[in-house]
């Protein structure tokens, strides 16, 4: 059955309308909100419960579907609505939003994108052609063409280039297109210009797609921003076709979406936010893990009639969070949805009624302030930071970006920038991929020394967000000053350092609580002096990212006496990776029982630092050499050192003949 569309209600008192979208899996009633399915099913959600709560449509990501299984198993079993049992709609993106947030491990051209491979580090080369192949072999109902997604608020060349090359690959998609009954989107782009977003939609309503989205929102932009140009581009494509904003989701955000007249949403928020224990209720957000929900018998939405809200009270959600256990996750991901998608119905059939916009004002008015904070702060987000007269934002001589501490006289990852640097020397080189995908249950724990502004544990979560299946990652940073962090996550801060919103959201709770949850993730802020917070711990390292500023703005922290309590906080397995070549490092971690070796190059540097409890998982160990160039060093070890440091190093086993 061909892809149709029709309107059924406009709203008299705003650009809301109601429709209808047929498809050959069935229809759908817009506005529709659509459960984020990336690798084929809503986390801890099986189909039956997506039919029970009427999703009408789900979303599949390309990308990850395009890594694994990859496009020869979705063929073997025709497609993904037969691979994972259902039998509704189903839109898949492109793959460009994930292109465009792994800036380390891939490279664009006109051709398409080159990009490093999470599950087994080869290279694919996605281009609009073979994105629609995937996308055909999916089978999904809906697809989208390939684009370039940069900031609202990147550089006005950098947004114009972008805009003009994802017109010319929206050509290429509508010509590779071979399935009549697969319906394909365009996306217009234009960051937060107004022209270019009428240039971009006037450009693409020439053409025969079967829909257009709105992209490259809510990655920098405010709420009101963000809505100025959602109202100004909807009110230019054509009428007769869906209009779909993709990936802005809170229930503020859909409401003043549907006045503007946008038919489809998506949003990982419903289940994202369910794994941290915050549930969307028809009064405000309510975060389970409060103590003051520990003895409540009150349901946690009296208005809802999921589940979780029917059979269980708060207490015992907060109890199902408190012990980790996944019910609690299940529970809350039902709800969320619940709650979405009753929102959506309510939105029809307020439409229907001609009563949308007043709809809308009830509704802002129920939700708690969170939710609609009238400083236009996106709900999930840190509030705008100022930068303060000790943090400022730079551009390092690579381009990148990067923070500057003006009492310190530093910069963070001063050449190559976070994404890079943090990917490369942290990362890729710890194996981290390769630990997180093993099979068990025990956490892989990951010491973060020196947070700053969390260009290493972001990468870190980045990593493990990419593993479909993979071993749970707990994540401890350390840290005295927050107040890179806090600039990091302002709007400004995280627009030019090309965060996610998911890496918004996660800083924004550690910074509020000390602590964030997510599927298979816990990221524990330990704030103060590591020298006194370290050995309190209680906790084994498997992988160390020791990343401190140097030793003239932090002595205590390249010391010979800290390193002895990093040595009894490792597993028997664990690694510790530095941006330090320095000699008097080297030699300190070998006075406190490492075996020490060469790390990969690290911008400037031509060698950093690794060392190991076991001398079995270093690759490159220091030899007798490097002990021949301590031994006529000048400063081999650090200030506090013992008198036989160097009697000592020379008998370390590392160095027996």
């Amino acid at each position: 059955m061909p892809f149709t569309f029709r309107t059924l209600t406009r709203d008299p008192g705003c650009a809301a309308r109601s429709g209808v979208v047929e498809t050959s899996h069935g229809r759908i009633e817009t506005p529709a909100f659509m459960p984020v399915g990336t690798r084929g099913t809503v986390t801890t959600l099986t189909p039956d419960d997506l039919r029970a709560l009427d999703a009408q449509i789900i979303l599949g990501n390309t990308y990850h579907l395009l890594l694994r299984p990859g496009p020869e198993t979705m063929r073997h079993f025709g497609g993904l609505h037969r691979f994972m049992a259902w039998d509704r709609p189903i839109l898949t993106d492109s793959g460009g939003f994930q292109i465009f947030s792994l800036p380390a491990d891939r490279t664009l051209d006109e051709e398409g994108a080159r990009f490093k491979s999470y599950v087994d580090c080869r290279y694919h080369h996605l281009t609009p052609e073979s994105s629609i192949a995937m996308q055909e072999a999916i089978g999904s109902d809906v697809m989208m063409v390939l684009d370039i997604c940069v900031p609202s608020t990147a550089e006005p060349g950098e947004i114009r280039l972008a805009m003009e090359r994802t017109h010319r690959w929206a050509l290429r998609s509508l010509v590779a297109r071979r399935s009549s009954e697969q319906a394909l989107f365009a996306i217009v782009q234009g960051g937060l210009c107004p022209e270019w977003r009428a240039e971009s939609a006037a450009f693409l309503s020439q053409h025969p797609f079967d829909g257009f989205a709105i992209g490259g929102l809510a990655v920098g932009d405010t709420r009101s921003e963000r809505f100025d140009v959602v109202g100004s581009t909807a009110a230019r494509l054509p009428a007769d076709r869906p209009r779909y904003l993709m990936g802005v989701g809170t229930p503020p955000d859909i409401l003043e979406g549907i006045a503007q007249g946008v038919d489809m949403f998506d949003c990982v928020l419903p289940s994202t936010l369910a794994w941290q224990g915050i549930a969307f209720t028809s009064t405000g957000r309510v975060k389970l893990l409060r103590t003051e929900h520990r003895l409540s018998d009150a349901p946690l939405d009296a208005a809802c009639s999921c589940p979780a809200c029917t059979a269980h009270p708060r207490g015992y959600l907060h109890h199902l969070f408190k012990c980790k256990e996944t019910l609690g996750h299940r529970l809350l991901s039902i709800h969320n949805l619940h709650h979405y998608l009753s929102l959506m119905r309510a939105a029809r059939q307020a439409i229907e009624q001609g009563r949308f916009s007043a709809f809308q004002r009830q509704t802002l008015a129920a939700i708690d302030r969170h939710e609609h904070d009238a400083t236009a702060r996106p709900p999930g987000r840190t509030c705008r930071a100022p930068a303060t007269a000790r943090f400022e934002i730079i551009t390092t001589e690579s381009g990148a970006a990067s923070i500057r501490d003006r009492e310190a006289g530093e910069v963070m990852h001063p050449t190559i920038g976070a994404a890079q640097e943090s990917r490369e020397l942290y990362v890729v080189q710890s194996r981290l991929f390769e630990r997180l995908s093993q099979e068990t249950a025990k956490p892989l724990v990951v010491f973060d020394v020196g947070l700053g502004a969390a260009g290493n544990a972001l990468a870190a979560m980045r990593a493990a967000r990419e593993l479909a299946q993979r071993r749970p990652l707990e994540l401890v940073s350390f840290e005295r000053e927050l107040g890179a962090l806090r600039l990091a996550a302002s709007d400004e801060g995280a627009a030019r350092l090309g965060w996610t919103e998911a890496d918004r959201l996660a800083t924004g709770s550690l910074l509020k609580t000390g602590r964030h949850e997510e599927p298979g993730i816990v990221w524990r802020l330990v704030h103060g002096d590591i020298e006194r917070t370290l050995p309190a711990l209680g906790s084994l390292a498997h992988v160390v990212f020791w990343d401190p500023f140097s030793p003239k703005a932090n002595p205590g922290l390249w010391s010979a006496g800290i390193f002895p309590a990093l040595r009894a906080t490792c597993a028997p397995d664990a690694t510790v990776f530095t941006y330090s070549n320095a000699t008097s490092t080297r030699g300190a971690l070998l006075l406190a029982g490492f075996f020490v070796g060469h790390g990969l190059p690290s911008g400037a540097k031509e060698e950093t630092t690794t060392a190991a409890v076991r001398l079995q998982d270093l690759a490159r160990p220091l030899d007798r050499r490097w002990l021949g160039r301590l031994e006529r060093s000048t400063v081999p070890f650090p200030a506090d050192a013992p008198p036989d440091a160097l009697q000592a190093v020379r008998g370390h086993p590392q160095f027996a003949e």
